[in-house]
């Protein structure tokens, strides 16, 4: 802090580059502590203050919104119960909850002018309706429709016999919806939806009947079973009339007027049931002025609270570390590679972080082989050097255990003490290694989420490494904090997050990549291949071991189980050991052995006295052997994509050409099809990642929901990233004019609604 002196006549000048320094603006005030010779300065910072009253008309609103959805005309006890599953409790509920798509019924379009690929609406006349049986056995209910222009065939594969060739009778008249495919010369629609007409109504009389459904664009609902569209759109119209007038949006005029929003109100009518001038194209691109405005509401909360948690953090206090060199210089010597340029680039950000007097919150990212691990190594000696402890948390016992038989083999040398703390440590060994915590002997304690328990007591916690964040919520996080005073967090994934995603789930932290792998790397050449050309992937491997190679093959499962038709290692390794390979050495790996036996079948491996390291998927993360240049993967299609790059980054690790052989029966879902492609096509992390991203969709991609971040329910990740940005700078740059948010007492009611007491993960709410 500055020292100022009080002037001959007694008053204080606080020069441009001090109040520069303490981030002074017009008008705020200053606190004084008399110190020798002077003052020390700081800022002042208000505290945030209590709620204002909400004025009666919001109170109103409020109470409307959170009307139970049960009390809506048409919703009957079973529609509420189905709707409940979905989350839709009250009628806030109901308003977010969007059209996934819209289909044009404004016009009838001819049978003969029918678009395949198109959802299309259509009159016509029943000629012919009965069951029929393909060559193969398979039955279907089958109708011929035509409206004198043309014929279409109209299909079920799921059906009721007797009622179906009740309801379609020939010589009866009805409007058709439903999506068109062609199959050859056919046009087909499956299960479409039916509105018959009466004995000698007319088309008019029946559109003008329903104007929910015919004459408009209609929203379509996801629903759940039991639940039919009709009845969805009659429900959500009684809700939209009713309620949308009462969701006000608390967001500043300037904000609104400046991003081309609109009202509420008027976005959430717009969205449920269009006028006639919204295009179909922008509807269903989510791309109209309404989901603009609804978009990028839900965005700016979440921005602001995020902005609110990183603001908490650069305002604590927090332990500014030296770097003495004392353990770090001793590593690098130790160590037989030099750390590559982006290992230093990151190290120096994170240097610079912990030496800054508030808590370091930091996202280093690193693909397969970065040396993510090195880099974590080097900070938490720095925090040792300090007299400080250090919690590295890994979301499986594997990966824990894997941390642990690296770092403690280099600390060793160093004198550090390293502890694992896991769920299977038990008994006297576990109370061991708690007093060692406890009293401050252990320096480096790495584990699960063991180490967030609450009889896990530091002596003086310093530094707190999450590593595969995205396996962790934000609440987890937050307590590893609360095990000491304020330590700073870093944060490690070797899953690439593109950068959309990365800005929603990790605001609230700096980002660092590690973008370049160590020298001596060689590109991996990726092959689907298909279980008829086993035995050319098995002579693939001989070839490879022949040439004093060494391969892995990994498999899903450890043991066989009734249910499931997949190969499991254990038997799997016998079988190569006695039919395939009966010359080579075999060896095998999996979650179910004692860390001593992994250690143990590692060494061997790494040791070259094994060919072939048959596993499970323990070896994802944390294996280093660079003469390993074959992995073949069994049942490919059953993992993810990321789990796939992840396994494959444990070949190409040394200078020859490496290979890795994705097997699979040929049987492929389309998302499986499409995750294979992909690994075929690229070694690029960040690309393999938007490619997971676009297949799973970001719930799925992050492995568990985020713990402690409000849910979406309009925007999407992909199809919004622009909007995201836009929302993160002004919910930023509002914080910054407001960083109490005292001056929009609605916004900060609206913000604690939605983010309820998560924000007080950061100190703030």
């Amino acid at each position: 802090m500055p020292i100022i002196r009080l002037s001959d006549n007694n008053t204080l000048t606080i020069p441009a580059e001090v109040a520069k320094e303490l981030g002074l603006k017009p008008g705020e005030s200053v606190e004084l502590t008399p110190a020798e010779g002077g003052y020390l300065l700081a800022r002042h910072l208000p505290p945030i203050a209590p709620s204002a009253p909400v004025p009666l008309a919001e109170s109103i609103n409020r109470k409307n919104l959170a009307t139970p959805f049960r009390f809506i005309k048409g919703v009957g006890p079973k529609l509420a119960e189905a709707l409940a599953k979905k989350g839709i409790a009250t009628v806030e509920d109901a308003l977010y909850l969007l059209p996934n798509r819209y289909e044009d019924r404004r016009e009838l379009r001819k049978v003969g002018k029918l678009r395949p690929g198109h959802t299309e609406v259509f009159h016509g006349e029943v000629l012919t309706a009965d069951t029929v049986a393909t060559r193969g056995g398979r039955r279907f209910f089958e109708a011929i429709v035509s409206d004198g222009s043309g014929t279409i065939s109209l299909k079920w594969f799921h059906f009721n016999p007797a009622w179906q060739k009740k309801a379609w009778r020939p010589g009866r008249k009805g409007i058709f919806t439903g999506e068109v495919a062609q199959y050859g010369y056919q046009r087909e629609v499956h299960h479409p939806d039916v509105e018959w007409l009466a004995e000698d109504e007319s088309l008019a009389t029946v559109m003008a009947r329903d104007p929910f459904n015919f004459g408009r664009i209609v929203p379509v609902y996801p629903l759940t079973e039991g639940v039919h569209q009709k009845t969805m759109r009659k429900v959500q119209k009684e809700v939209v009339d009713g309620f949308a007038a009462a969701a006000v949006n608390p967001l500043p005029a300037d904000i609104v007027t400046l991003n081309g929003l609109i009202p509420l109100p008027d976005a959430l009518r717009e969205v449920h049931f269009p006028g006639e001038s919204a295009t179909i194209e922008a509807l269903n691109e989510g791309k109209t002025p309404g989901h603009r405005t609804l978009v990028f509401d839900e965005f700016f909360f979440l921005e602001l609270g995020l902005a609110l948690k990183k603001r908490g953090v650069t305002l604590e206090e927090g332990i500014p570390f030296a770097v003495t060199h004392k353990y770090t210089k001793a590593l690098l010597q130790l160590l037989p590679f030099q750390m590559t340029n982006a290992q230093r680039r990151v190290l120096s950000e994170i240097k610079g972080d912990m030496m800054a007097p508030h808590p370091m919150h930091r996202l280093v990212q690193g693909d397969v082989g970065s040396g993510k691990t090195l880099v974590a190594l080097m900070a938490a000696l720095v925090a040792v050097e300090n007299g400080y402890q250090v919690a590295i948390m890994a979301p499986t016992e594997i990966l824990a255990e894997q941390h642990y038989l690296t770092i403690h083999r280099w600390c060793e040398q160093l004198g550090i003490a390293v502890n694992l703390i896991t769920s299977s440590l038990k008994g006297k060994a576990r109370t061991e290694v708690l007093a060692r915590v406890a009293d401050g002997t252990a320096h480096i304690v790495i584990g699960t989420h063991a180490v967030i328990q609450e009889k896990v007591e530091f002596a003086r916690l310093g530094l707190g490494i999450v590593d595969e964040q995205h396996r962790f919520g934000v609440i987890q996080r937050g307590l590893l904090k609360k095990k000491g005073i304020n330590p700073d967090i870093l944060v490690m994934t070797a899953t690439p997050i593109p950068r959309t995603l990365a800005m929603t789930v990790f605001g609230d932290l700096s980002l660092s990549v590690i973008d370049e792998l160590p020298p001596g790397r060689t590109p991996i050449e990726t092959r689907i291949f298909f279980e008829s050309r086993r035995p050319q992937v098995y002579a693939t491997i001989r070839d490879e071991v022949g040439q004093g190679r060494q391969a892995y093959v990994i498999y899903p499962l450890v043991e066989e189980t009734e249910k499931s038709d997949l190969k499991a290692a254990t038997q799997m390794a016998e079988h190569l050991q006695q039919d395939v390979f009966p010359d080579l050495k075999i060896g095998l790996l999996h979650g179910r052995l004692k860390p001593e036996e992994k250690e143990g079948m590692m060494a061997a491996f790494k040791n070259r006295e094994i060919h072939i390291l048959v596993a499970t998927t323990v070896v994802e993360v944390g294996i280093d052997v660079p003469n390993a240049t074959v992995m073949v993967i069994e049942h490919a299609e059953r993992f993810g994509l990321s789990q796939l790059h992840q396994l494959r980054g444990r070949v190409g690790r040394g200078s020859a050409k490496s290979r890795c052989i994705l097997l699979t029966p040929g049987r492929l879902s389309e998302d499986g099809e499409k995750r294979l492609q992909v690994m075929e096509a690229t070694t690029d992390g960040f690309r393999i990642a938007e490619a997971d991203l676009e297949i799973r969709g970001p719930g799925d991609f992050l492995g568990t929901r985020q713990a402690g971040i409000p849910d979406f329910r309009v925007a999407s990740i992909l199809r919004d990233g622009r909007l995201l940005e836009e929302a993160r700078r002004e919910a930023f740059g509002l914080l910054e004019q407001d960083p109490a948010l005292e001056r929009h007492p609605l916004l900060r009611e609206e913000l604690v609604k939605r983010w309820g007491g998560r924000l007080e993960l950061a100190g703030i709410a």
